[in-house]
């Protein structure tokens, strides 16, 4: 039988329904024409499809390129190619396939092995054929297929290869032989789970954190008891959270095996909550915790413009064949969302890296604009943390994170502005009423050749740092400061980063003029002062978790209190004296109007956190006095401007947003039932 072909073979389908069926019209030697129908019912399985056929001749050529092409696809394959006494094999991946490409690749090998032996055949021709399926994976899955399935044929030394290019128009023209096993078709399913498709694919970056082999150090800042030597050395009776990070770092492991006690609060207080219509890992946002966050997100942002941050705003998604993008996702360890439009992938951004350094590539920068800094704050940056990691607002999937990068022309003043940034990083986690332990990571040459650097960098830091020392750099950075905050179960998160980064300006080509008129590629500095918006809010709630297993009561620093005061009155006739105090308070004040009893509304008040309680009754509207209880326990009568001048230094220098809620609370809905 001879079948002829000059149709556009690419990496895309063009035929709808061919799930049903794929019919090839094969003109016949004795002129009958016949229809073969190439899709059993078994098709109806998801599986790698492969269509093989026993050659007499076998031609291609491409003619073009789609939008599934992938960037050094032509130099793996062929151009075009022309043999004889071949065994084609047509194949098309499908969804589900990623689920184990190994298992797929290993099985599709010993298919066309076993057909090569039994019909003598040694001339191969691997070829992508996308019309097998109307329900394709992926490119990026469909060519590592392709490649892993050509290294194993490979190694048969024996068999003569070829590649079609994936992505591609091809023409092709193939002369089927007539034996009984010059035409097959088969279905070839994921066996086991051994890549768990619902985990996404690993960077190099990943790979290599797992193999990390790293000598661990603390260093004090300098004085009489100044101690610089290995971890297991060093006395943490007075650090005991420096030793419960240095444990949490050896062991590798984020698995969270308790439920971190925040999760609890944020919901028992209406801030945050799961959401269940979403991918695990993403939240619901109450109005009281929106105002936190809103807060915080601004505090943040106003750090980073007196710092000099020109703020910008760039996409959530990005191509994932992107030839520079594609680069560093491979050496930044994180996992990400992938999604597909129109056969093409996109990924969901991680970090504002990939934009901003997109937008430092068009600038046109000389030596007099160094240092350069540019900031976003990303509301939606995404990361697909293993399901066993997530642990509420301390390792979620979609968070914000107000990004920093900063360009500058030499190691020297990329040392002065990480210096600089670690002095915003330490005084914002002090506005959050933060503590903090410090890790820094070095490449072992860096530290060595800058050791005053180092030792004033912990000098600032103003207590004892755990050093990890790398003997190579596996990853973009040469120095990394990590400020990390240890939670109520022992465990350690990651608030404030800074980073020098050695790669990407080269990577992305970012060039500034140098004194010579000359084009140079600067360093960048990558910093988050605070880390993540919502991590930040797990470590303030985790902190009062620890201050009320103490004993102690917990509490909002006051400019973060979604209601800072809450006015009761002993009965409903002081209504109108409670409303005239409202009036002349500029702050986010409510008004308990309920049919409660007093002490009921007080506990209540308690329960909330609410720094100020403001008790109105008949002897406080004849002595034109407020009767106030404060968090620390304390009741007080206060004149109305007596309060104002205790609030006022509380707010300075903070920000301040209006009550999200009703001022009523008898008007109020409840969110968490």
């Amino acid at each position: 039988m001879i079948l002829d072909f000059s149709l556009g073979c690419m990496g895309i389908p063009f035929f709808r329904g061919l799930r049903e069926q794929l019919k090839l019209c094969f003109k016949v030697q004795n002129g009958w024409g016949i229809w073969v129908d190439v899709l059993s019912d078994a098709f109806c399985v998801f599986g790698m499809r492969i269509l093989l056929i026993h050659a007499d001749r076998f031609s291609f050529r491409v003619t073009g390129e789609t939008t599934a092409a992938l960037p050094g696809e032509l130099d793996k394959s062929k151009s075009e190619g022309d043999v004889s006494e071949a065994l084609v094999v047509f194949m098309a991946a499908e969804k589900g396939d990623n689920a184990n490409v190994g298992s797929v690749a290993d099985r599709v090998t010993e298919e066309v092995l076993t057909l090569a032996a039994q019909i003598g055949a040694e001339n191969l021709v691997i070829y992508p054929y996308a019309h097998l399926s109307s329900s394709l994976s992926s490119p990026r899955v469909a060519v590592k297929l392709l490649d892993e399935i050509f290294t194993r044929l490979q190694s048969h030394n024996h068999l003569k290869i070829i590649r079609a290019p994936f992505g591609y128009y091809k023409a092709f023209e193939i002369s089927c032989k007539g034996h009984p096993l010059s035409e097959l078709a088969k279905t070839i399913t994921p066996s086991g789970h051994a890549d768990k498709a619902d985990e996404a694919e690993e960077s190099q970056a990943i790979k290599a954190e797992k193999t990390l082999e790293s000598e661990w150090m603390i260093m004090t800042p300098e004085g009489k008891s100044a101690y610089s030597g290995p971890a297991e050395g060093f006395s943490f009776a007075t650090r005991p959270n420096l030793q419960r990070l240095f444990r949490y770092e050896k062991s590798g492991s984020r698995i969270s095996e308790q439920s971190p006690p925040h999760i609890d609060l944020m919901r028992r207080m209406e801030l945050v909550d799961y959401e269940p219509g979403s991918d695990q890992g993403n939240f619901r946002w109450y109005p009281k915790g929106q105002l936190i966050k809103r807060l915080a997100e601004t505090y943040v942002s106003n750090f980073n413009t007196r710092y000099g941050g020109m703020q910008v705003e760039t996409p959530i998604m990005y191509d994932y064949q992107h030839p520079k993008l594609n680069l560093y996702l491979q050496r930044f360890p994180a996992r990400q969302y992938v999604l597909l439009s129109d056969q093409k992938e996109y990924f969901l951004r991680f970090a504002a890296c990939f934009g901003q350094y997109l937008i430092q590539h068009d600038m046109q920068i000389s030596h007099h604009h160094l240092p350069c800094k540019l900031y976003e704050l990303t509301h939606y940056s995404f990361r697909r943390e293993q399901s066993g990691e997530l642990a509420g607002l301390k390792r979620l999937r979609t968070f914000t994170m107000p990004d920093l990068h900063t360009l500058a022309k030499d190691m020297e003043q990329a040392k002065e502005e990480f210096v600089r940034q670690a002095d915003l990083a330490i005084e914002c986690l002090e506005g959050f009423g933060l503590d903090f332990e410090v890790a820094i990571r070095f490449v072992r040459d860096f530290a060595e050749q800058n050791k005053p650097f180092v030792q004033d960098l912990v000098s600032r830091c103003g207590r004892p740092a755990l050093i990890e020392l790398w003997e190579e750099r596996s990853f973009y950075f040469v120095a990394k400061l990590e400020f990390n905050f240890i939670d109520a179960l022992d465990k350690a998160a990651c608030l404030s980063t800074v980073q020098i980064d050695v790669e990407n300006p080269e990577r992305f080509d970012i060039t500034y003029v140098d004194e010579s008129g000359e084009k140079q590629h600067p360093l960048l500095l990558h910093a988050s002062i605070s880390g993540s918006v919502d991590r930040v809010l797990y470590a303030i709630l985790e902190t009062q978790a620890i201050r009320m297993k103490r004993g102690q009561k917990a509490a909002f620093p006051f400019w973060l209190a979604p209601v800072q005061l809450r006015i009761i009155p002993v009965s409903e006739k002081f209504d109108k004296a409670c409303r005239e105090i409202l009036s002349g308070i500029p702050y986010r004040i409510d008004y308990d109007d309920r049919d409660s009893s007093m002490g009921r509304k007080i506990r209540e008040a308690e329960r909330e956190w609410i720094p100020y309680i403001l008790v109105v009754g008949a002897k406080e509207v004849a002595g034109g006095y407020l009767n106030v209880r404060t968090r620390d326990g304390a009741q007080r009568k206060m004149t109305l401007p007596e309060l104002l001048a205790e609030i006022e230094p509380q707010m300075k220098g903070k920000p301040f947003l209006e009550l999200p809620l009703p001022q009523d609370i008898a008007r109020r809905p409840i969110f968490v039932g």
